[in-house]
């Protein structure tokens, strides 16, 4: 015992040590931010942490895990930046949800997340300023693209300045732990149909209810004790339930991507994307023609999907995920002899690569 308190001694020694190196840390912090807000630049810089987490992550020599010293950073960042000024982001609620958790992985615990009730209402608040930033989703591995966010770029003025991915897990919660209680399960759509095999292999012989959102689904069940619900983890917390059955998906490798949309341009990274609208006139060949600059530059396109214009019948615009920022002298060229050859083009952004 003796041997384990010298121990615990030097620890609460090296705690003291990184309080006051916090503490040093975000005195330069604010002192940046001053600077900033006198040059009107903007405080949040994606690249800038993303640098960051790079550096330390590379010269990491251990024992302590590499992948914790992201989640580690990105609270102390968080919390400096709330001393400069409060970070307000607007999410397609409400709390618990998927997305949700993407606005906390990307901005901290410090930040002032802001439920909302649709992704409209995500992109005026973001446009009128009285949010910082914004997440919305965008696709899911396996249900694919969310069209209604992609119609929502068509007349925003809105730049996408970051992307966040968040793996999905499901699970049964409700208010005792026990199967043996549930008469109803509920849930969002996707997320019934994405354990539609577990819940058919376990025979459960329940009603399944419909809701608007997973953490609605678990709100309902915090209030009903013969009910339950297929939700996150943090839903399980904020609604004060137990889990039933954990990681009930059928499929496993499930993310989905959302991005970070505000007013401002993410600077160069090295590993950044760019994303585009674009539409091409109703000729042979066009589509072929306006794509030909980005394979004569070896340039990765990630994501390609159409989308009614909404504007003209049987009129499409064309989004495209690229590899590389706006700033690479590739992708200025491609991008220029890409315009000549459509109709209509549209820059969304570039912005740096998430993390899986």
């Amino acid at each position: 015992m003796k041997k384990i308190d010298r121990y615990r001694q030097a620890i609460d020694g090296i705690d003291d040590e990184i309080l006051e190196l916090l503490n040093k840390r975000a005195s330069l912090v604010v002192e940046i931010g001053n600077l900033k807000k006198g040059s009107g630049q903007p405080l949040y810089v994606p690249s800038r942490e993303l640098s960051i987490f790079e550096r330390l992550g590379a010269g990491n020599t251990g024992p302590f895990p590499t992948d914790a010293i992201r989640n580690v950073f990105r609270e102390i960042i968080s919390a400096s930046l709330s001393l400069e000024e409060l970070q307000k982001v607007a999410y397609l609620g409400p709390a618990g949800t998927f997305t949700h958790l993407a606005g906390i992985k990307n901005f901290g615990l410090s930040a002032k997340l802001i439920p909302l009730r649709s992704i409209d209402e995500v992109f005026s608040e973001v446009e009128k300023r009285r949010c910082d930033f914004g997440i919305i989703p965008i696709e899911n591995s396996l249900e694919g693209i969310v069209n209604h966010t992609i119609d929502m770029f068509m007349d925003s003025t809105l730049t996408i300045c970051g992307e966040v991915f968040t793996e999905v897990n499901h699970n049964l919660m409700n208010k005792s732990g026990k199967s043996e209680d549930i008469k109803t399960i509920y849930s969002h759509p996707q997320a019934i149909a994405q354990c539609k095999g577990w819940l058919s292999k376990k025979g459960i012989d329940v009603t399944i209810v419909e809701s608007p959102s997973t953490a609605r689904a678990a709100e309902i069940a915090s209030k009903d004790f013969s009910a339950a619900a297929i939700s996150s983890e943090a839903a399980e917390i904020l609604y004060n339930l137990r889990i039933v059955e954990r990681n009930i998906e059928d499929y496993r490798h499930n993310f989905t991507r959302f991005l970070v949309i505000g007013n401002i341009k993410s600077a160069r990274t090295g590993n950044d994307k760019t994303s585009i609208m674009f539409s091409v006139m109703h000729t042979s060949g066009s589509l072929f023609k306006a794509l030909t600059p980005f394979a004569e530059d070896d340039i990765n396109l990630t994501k390609i999907e159409s989308r009614p214009s909404k504007r003209k019948a049987w009129d499409y615009i064309f989004f495209v995920d690229i590899d590389g920022h706006l700033e690479d002298n590739r992708i200025k060229n491609a991008l220029d002899n890409f315009s000549k050859n459509v109709s209509f083009l549209k820059i969304l952004g570039s912005y740096p690569r998430g993390i899986i």
